[in-house]
């Protein structure tokens, strides 16, 4: 019986504990594919998951890491063949599903999204949930009708995962980006990735509340939520939108109905969970080719072993992590 190594949540009467654990190829669940990781990716959710009552892991011990990709090394389903390279994000994984911090996964087929040309399975976990949730967020603007002429896109929360995928993901379609950061340290980062104007959170929302403020901006991407959103809503020009995906601003927006009704601005929900396979693969087509930001990669990522993955979790929890951080799992 194949052993092999995984990062391991359990819970006990003391709380939930982590650790790097031997397992057996039996440990995990019988699913279609069983896929030898190659890497995975930090995000948010997975520092969630290792916090005493979160709501997202309904029983443990559980592996977390909500993405990963790699290489097919069994397939009982005949869309994936044995040296396919793969890529699996959302849905159940590392939550309720043993996830990417692990050597092996064994996955269902139907969760499974085939490597597109031209992407490495490292460049996919740079991406990983947070760069196809940013450019998820993009498609969904353009969609409803943002165009490079509309005017300025602002990105909320920009140094993080999300926001600085999609700082340069729409500086390289050619928009003009102002990115709002809390920390004045991360300029010049922000900048590189293609960013023209820096925004302090104050600049966005300055704890006052109005009703309908001076259109600033055509659109924006917003992972963050809460009373910034509200205020973000209100200084949408005619027409605009914003792709809201976060909530570490809060989960309520105290808005009014003014923008919606008077400049027919537009509220867009972006789920990479459960988003459809159909939407799945045309968004990491996109990734590949005309929303590839290859030449930001290595502004953006931040590679750690798998024995590194605890602290990397505080560290997203605590909003110290700039950028992508990629675990690698195989070679």
């Amino acid at each position: 019986m194949k052993e092999f190594q995984a990062y391991q949540l359990s819970q006990d009467d003391e709380g939930i504990t982590g650790a790097i654990k031997t397992l057996q190829m039996s440990d995990l669940p019988s699913s279609d594919v069983t896929i030898k990781v190659h890497y995975s990716s930090v995000n948010y959710k997975d520092g969630m998951v290792t916090q005493e009552d979160n709501a997202l892991v309904k029983a443990y011990p559980i592996i977390p890491g909500i993405d990963l990709a790699g290489e097919v090394v069994h397939s009982d389903d005949t869309r994936f063949h044995q040296g396919d390279k793969v890529i699996a994000t959302s849905y159940e994984i590392g939550v309720n599903h043993p996830g990417g911090y692990s050597e092996y996964a064994s996955i269902p087929a139907d969760w499974i999204v085939p490597l597109p040309d031209g992407m490495t399975t490292e460049e996919a976990m740079i991406y990983g949930t947070a760069g196809f949730t940013a450019a998820l967020s993009i498609h969904r603007l353009e969609h409803n009708g943002l165009t490079r002429e509309a005017g300025p896109v602002l990105v909320t929360g920009a140094s993080g995962g999300v926001g600085s995928m999609a700082v340069a993901m729409l500086a390289k379609r050619g928009y003009e980006v102002h990115a709002s950061t809390g920390s004045k340290e991360n300029a010049d980062f922000l900048k590189n990735l293609g960013a023209e104007t820096i925004l302090s959170r104050e600049d966005v929302y300055d704890g006052k509340q109005k009703a309908l403020a001076s259109g600033r901006w055509a659109a924006a991407v917003d992972p963050v939520g809460g009373e910034q959103l509200a205020s973000v809503l209100s200084k949408l020009k005619y027409s605009g939108a914003a792709a809201v995906s976060g909530l570490t601003g809060g989960t309520k927006i105290p808005t009014q109905v003014y923008p919606f009704i008077l400049r027919g601005i537009s509220l867009l929900g972006i789920d990479s969970v459960n988003c459809p396979m159909e939407m799945r693969e045309k968004v990491w087509h996109r990734l590949a080719n005309d929303m590839k930001v290859k030449e930001a990669f290595d502004a953006i990522k931040t590679v750690q072993p798998l024995q590194k993955v605890p602290e990397t979790l505080d560290q997203i929890l605590k909003g110290q992590i700039q950028g992508r951080t990629v675990i690698k799992i195989n070679d």
